[in-house]
């Protein structure tokens, strides 16, 4: 049946029960820093955009290993989360030890988590085992994480990193495997400079794809993510879009496990991509933090715009720190001037339904004809970006006219609501910087 594709591999990391945390996590499979897959398809960068495919090819280019970091984080009964072991030695791991193993994960057998250090993004994979020991209070949990300058080649070590961390749980101290990985992988960073290693050169990139689209997302998203991004939200996935549009700071809460809300993080980046050459160069960047703690309040607090998801619950009240709070499926914000924005109204849902209807469409074909040249990955993040441009483009040709007033006729070719919209188009005029007048009466004021 067509419905069967709507649980892809994302869903398969759900809480597990408290009963099977007492099942022994089984021994570890040689491993020597394969980049093969996980089996069951939680990589996150498994499937390329068309765009980012057809430029990679064009130009002859292929990201290279980039690891500038390895290490393990514990949990000890009595000093907490502490990192036991890292390579290179001297690396500054302030704080990995809370990114790597989120709070409130001593309720799960398993997770792993995407987070954000300095100018570097991490990928560790958590694990919990049962122990028969008083000190450890019958427990042991550990994380293995790696670091590097993009997050688009992370998926890659999953699986290793998922065998790992198991080795750890059953052979504590034996760091040989990660060693072995570290030295093959390793970057090789620039002397000076930001720390920053360069996958492409930027001068190649810029020309096709606009530079408002965050650098690591034009290259690749995980399988299933907007699809179960999509499902998962319904019909509030356009408040998000509008939301996202105007570069607001989006903060995601939810229980463990926290790999899947990473996904959603990175979903709500893409609902914010534009192609249109020019547009968006002087907004704020719309940045991925993936998963923050209390250890990260300081580092937010001097953000414009970012998408984040978090395990505790104090940041609601940090009120300060962010403009939209997302709790589970509640969208909600405590800023006045963005409360219209929760509204949805005819058009959003038309929109919603026209998505719906390409999805069901795509996976007709998939079935009945074999097509396999399209997915539902690249029909998500094209969808949007088509409304994008769309609405980008009437902006800009009406803005560069003799006479630059938004009618509701422009309104409606954008796929707006004249009237439902008229804050959200005011704000996006304003952020974005476009000289063109709104005329279209409010019906709410004489």
């Amino acid at each position: 049946m067509v419905e069967q594709s709507d649980r892809a591999p994302l869903l398969d990391w759900e809480e597990i029960p408290p009963n099977e945390l007492t099942q022994a996590v089984p021994a570890p499979a040689k491993e020597n820093g394969s980049e093969s897959n996980p089996p069951d398809g939680r990589s996150l960068g498994s499937t390329a955009l068309a765009i980012g495919i057809s430029l990679k090819e064009r130009l002859g280019w292929e990201e290279k290993d980039q690891i500038v970091a390895v290490f393990v984080v514990t949990f000890d009964t009595r000093s907490g989360n502490m990192v036991e072991w890292c390579l290179p030695q001297d690396v500054n791991l302030d704080g990995v030890e809370f990114k790597s193993m989120a709070s409130g994960s001593h309720r799960i057998a398993k997770d792993f988590i995407y987070f954000r250090k300095g100018c570097y993004f991490g990928l560790a994979c958590f694990a919990n085992m049962p122990v028969e020991s008083e000190s450890e209070r019958g427990a042991r949990m550990k994380s293995v994480g790696i670091l590097s300058p993009s997050y688009t080649l992370l998926y890659r070590y999953m699986h290793f990193l998922e065998n790992q961390v198991r080795h750890q749980l059953q052979c504590p101290g034996s760091y040989s495997p990660l060693e072995a990985f570290y030295e093959d992988k390793k970057a090789v960073l620039p002397p000076a400079g930001n720390g920053l290693v360069t996958a492409c050169p930027t001068s190649a990139w810029v020309p096709a794809i606009n530079r408002c689209m965050h650098p690591e997302m034009k290259i690749t998203h995980p399988a299933g993510c907007m699809s179960q991004f999509i499902h998962f939200f319904g019909e509030q996935i356009m408040v998000l879009w509008k939301f996202a549009l105007l570069r607001k700071r989006i903060l995601i809460f939810s229980p463990p496990p926290v790999g899947v809300v990473c996904y959603r993080v990175y979903c709500c980046c893409s609902l914010a991509n534009i192609s249109i050459p020019g547009i968006g160069v002087s907004v704020p960047e719309f940045r991925p933090f993936f998963y923050i703690n209390v250890a990260d309040i300081a580092a937010l607090a001097t953000e414009m715009s970012y998408v984040a998801c978090t395990t505790e619950k104090i940041f609601e009240e940090k009120k300060e720190l962010y403009d939209v709070y997302v709790d589970n499926q509640n969208v909600k914000t405590h800023r006045d001037s963005l409360q219209p924005l929760l509204r949805l109204n005819g058009v959003d849902r038309e929109k919603y339904r026209k998505l719906s209807e390409q999805r069901q469409l795509l996976l007709y074909t998939q079935e009945v004809d074999g097509d396999c040249t399209s997915n539902e990955e690249d029909l998500f993040i094209l969808f949007f970006m088509e409304q994008n441009n769309r609405i980008f483009q009437t902006l800009s040709e009406v803005a560069a006219s003799a006479d630059p007033t938004l009618t509701a006729e422009h309104v409606r070719a954008m796929g707006l609501d004249p009237q439902a919209d008229r804050t959200f188009l005011v704000d996006l005029l304003e952020l974005y910087g476009i000289d063109a007048m709104l005329v279209i009466d409010n019906p709410c004021c004489p």
